[in-house]
């Protein structure tokens, strides 16, 4: 890769990663202002394996996302605007706020939905790319999830079946260490989850999930390979969330110095080392990124909510 090539490179992914960060600190805020039913899980702290993962897709590719989905959503492009309203349950948000921020869906955007179940979203992938293989098309899935996922029968029966077909689906594993208040390394003999690979006969790797460039050509690599018909990849990529397992969640179950360590290397400043962009051009993203995020939160906060007639509506009733 050139250094222009580099340059190009580092503005797309500084921008989206900071576009991510100030987002969910925003959708921290309406929590705070009592503005947002129910709960939010947030991405912050693990902006990378979005952006990095999502970088490597084309437009016509599948996502199946978790309840921590926001950063898959913001990494794909999806309408910020949108994604707000449906956060704060309004109906002009993308499922005109019945999901809210565990179930948004861009199906514009090859988004098969946030799934609040854990691991519910990874059937649900593996159908989609199967689904593919059926038609005899090259798209390909991604599935998100986190490190208890892995731990669900849904996962072993999902992987099972894509390693034995073939199919064109990347499993990515966002490791940040904990579910809900469970240290993964409690409750699992072999912290690398990407090492059970071996037991389907696919490929599995655990990368620095912080690290957005390495995170990118991991899965460029991968997503290559299943488009060509060579079969899953599980890419584990290891990252930590700065928040609790939700936003009422204060997390104390997790030391003060494990924060710290995980905050000093996490992806933004990552990136920034690397010193391919000038403090100008940081300015201007900051500054580009500040306006669209109160542009969105705006139009979320002044969006009217649903009248009582769609209550029924775009719903499996009897």
């Amino acid at each position: 890769m050139t250094k222009q090539e580099q340059k190009e490179m580092a503005l797309k992914f500084y921008t989206i990663m900071y576009r991510t960060r100030r987002f969910e600190e925003e959708v921290f805020e309406f929590y705070k202002r009592g503005l947002m039913p129910g709960l939010a899980h947030l991405y912050l702290g693990e902006e990378a394996v979005a952006a990095g993962v999502c970088g490597a897709l084309e437009d016509r590719d599948f996502i199946g996302s978790t309840h921590r989905g926001h950063g898959h959503l913001v990494s794909r492009g999806a309408d910020l605007k949108r994604m707000m309203a449906e956060i704060l349950g309004k109906e002009t948000g993308y499922s005109k706020g019945k999901g809210g921020s565990m179930h948004i869906m861009a199906m514009d955007k090859g988004i098969l939905g946030a799934n609040g179940i854990v691991g519910g979203e990874i059937p649900i992938a593996t159908g989609s790319a199967y689904a593919s293989l059926y038609k005899g098309t090259d798209e390909v899935t991604v599935c998100f999830f986190g490190d208890s996922a892995a731990n669900e029968g849904a996962f072993h029966e999902s992987v099972n079946m894509a390693a034995a077909w073939n199919l064109p689906i990347v499993f990515v594993v966002e490791n940040n260490l904990y579910g809900i208040s469970v240290d993964i390394r409690r409750v699992t003999k072999e912290h690398h989850i990407a090492k059970r690979a071996a037991g389907y006969g696919i490929e599995g790797i655990t990368i620095d999930g912080n690290d957005v460039s390495k995170v990118y050509e991991t899965a460029k690599e991968a997503i290559n390979k299943a488009r060509k018909g060579d079969g899953p990849t599980i890419i584990e990529c290891l990252t930590y969330r700065w928040q609790g397992h939700h936003v009422g969640d204060p997390g104390i179950y997790r030391p003060e110095e494990e924060i710290a360590e995980w905050k000093a290397k996490e992806p933004i400043i990552k990136l920034e080392a690397l010193n391919f962009l000038t403090k100008e051009e940081i300015d201007e993203i900051k500054e580009s990124v500040e306006k669209e995020i109160q542009e969105a939160c705006q139009f979320a906060e002044e969006s009217p909510y649903a009248p009582e007639s769609e209550a029924y509506t775009d719903v499996f009733v009897d």
